[in-house]
């Protein structure tokens, strides 16, 4: 019964750090008018919530992800509706988590890559989604929403996902040993 108690601790803890760290990440950014409805590129801000999955699995890191989301929105919320609130914070980084069903299989660069991928994928799939339903308006006079927020949320979350693997990829051999 001490055990539980003692992992249940860790983990709570592990989670608000990483929770913090990746708040933190998230002020720095790439400064641009690109991104004038939210969404930014930023120094790697993903890396703590995927790391928790990675070392707690997949259901505790969409929860991270998630209390994550609602912190960010607290931070700096934007929103076109109150159900893009949902979509665009406790959901979208909530998939992050994803990454978590991946770290069982092993330590592998392959799998590594998938996990990372999957739950920004998540993410991306989250945003796209409120993009094109609660974001239309917005999209250029003649562009189908659709298009429009593919390419919106693509051109952040792109290059998210790559400096995520590469940061996942740099952490994989400290993160594998103390899993």
């Amino acid at each position: 019964m001490e055990r539980k108690s003692s992992i249940s601790t860790k983990m709570l803890v592990e989670g608000a750090m990483m929770i913090a760290i990746a708040t933190v990440l998230s002020f720095i950014k790439m400064k641009t008018p690109l991104w004038v409805n939210g969404g930014s590129v930023t120094a790697g801000s993903m890396i703590p919530i995927l790391i928790f999955a990675y070392r707690w699995g997949g259901a505790k890191g969409i929860l991270v992800g998630a209390v994550y989301g609602l912190l960010q929105f607290f931070i700096e919320p934007y929103a076109a509706h109150p159900l893009s609130i949902i979509l665009d914070y406790p959901l979208a980084f909530g998939l992050i988590g994803i990454m978590g069903f991946f770290a069982n299989q092993d330590s592998r660069t392959a799998s590594i890559i998938t996990g990372v991928t999957a739950g920004l994928f998540g993410r991306f799939m989250a945003h796209f989604l409120s993009g094109f339903i609660f974001f239309a308006a917005y999209a250029p006079e003649g562009t189908h929403p659709v298009l429009y927020s593919l390419i919106y949320n693509g051109s952040y979350m792109l290059p998210e996902i790559a400096i995520s693997i590469v940061i996942f990829l740099l952490l994989r051999k400290p993160l594998t040993s103390i899993k």
